[in-house]
């Protein structure tokens, strides 16, 4: 089989240190030290330099309050920052879409966005202890939240999800969502429910959404997909046969299309729109339709 290309917001450069995480200590030089910058995100977009073409690293003296978090050493081992909060008006940068910066930055650049944008998110989110419903406070660096009143310690969370491509005789299964525009066409997907292997999760929403049973369920790539913090794993599924029935409150329209199909789809000259680049459904389809 052809080799799976690399998705978007993968690949992330940074030496997340984890080490460090811990000492409070090292954590403050950290902050202090002259090399030091600072990923900002105004109301989660992370900003970019004026000409969109680099993540704009702030300097200390320039990062406004707001949450904060530690996201590691960069390869020359200065400190990396990002910060949830609204950037000062003359700083030569903009707040810049996240799905959009990800498109632009088709190399690990995008995975600090990820990491930083579901974390931040994150902490938006908890505020206050899902035990008791007590206030909690940040805790290594970002990457904990303390219960201040029954001791409960939580951890950032990451939602698994399935994203197949079912085929038979040469054909695969691409469907749209309620959600997307007529003529667009991705892979399906769905999150895996709590009991479920991934194999299990790929069969069942196959079943839910497009009627269809599989089998050979195969895993291909994964991919972190940060809104809110997804993780992404796409596989293949042999389809037993053609016949669908969808659930339309999930799937507006299906269809089985040929690899010449979702070549040209690809290449933008088909009747259907493909999923972009840096999405992993994209590389989903790339790699079947160059399969042997």
């Amino acid at each position: 089989m052809t080799k799976a290309q690399t998705p978007g917001f993968t690949g992330n450069p940074l030496d997340r240190a984890d080490h460090l995480r811990r000492d409070a200590a090292a954590l403050q030089a950290a902050r202090l030290h002259p090399a030091a910058r600072f990923l900002i995100l105004d109301d989660l977009k992370p900003l970019m330099t004026e000409d969109g073409t680099d993540l704009y690293w702030a300097r200390r003296s320039d990062s406004p309050e707001g949450t904060t978090i530690f996201l590691g050493l960069d390869e020359e081992g200065a400190p990396r920052f990002a910060v949830d909060g609204k950037p000062f008006d003359d700083l030569p940068a903009r707040a810049t879409d996240a799905r959009m910066a990800g498109s632009v930055l088709a190399d690990g650049r995008a995975g600090i966005i990820a990491q930083a944008r579901s974390i931040l998110d994150w902490h938006r989110r908890h505020g206050h202890c899902a035990n008791c419903g007590a206030p909690t406070r940040i805790e290594k660096a970002g990457y904990s939240r303390q219960c201040e009143a029954c001791g409960t310690e939580h951890f950032p969370r990451v939602d698994p999800v399935v994203i197949m491509l079912a085929e038979k005789d040469g054909m695969a299964l691409v469907g749209r969502g309620p959600q997307f525009p007529a003529g667009f066409f991705s892979a399906l997907a769905g999150f895996v429910e709590p009991g479920e292997s991934l194999e299990e999760a790929v069969a069942r929403e196959l079943h839910e959404e497009a009627g269809i049973r599989v089998s050979d369920v195969r895993y291909v790539a994964s991919q972190p997909w940060p809104f809110p913090a997804s993780l992404m794993m796409g596989a293949f599924a042999s389809a037993q046969g053609f016949e669908l029935r969808l659930d339309e409150s999930e799937i507006a329209e299906a269809r089985w299309v040929s690899r010449d199909e979702v070549r040209a789809a690809l290449d933008g000259k088909g009747d259907w729109q493909a999923p972009p680049p840096f999405a992993i459904a994209h590389n989903l389809l790339s790699l079947w339709s160059r399969k042997d």
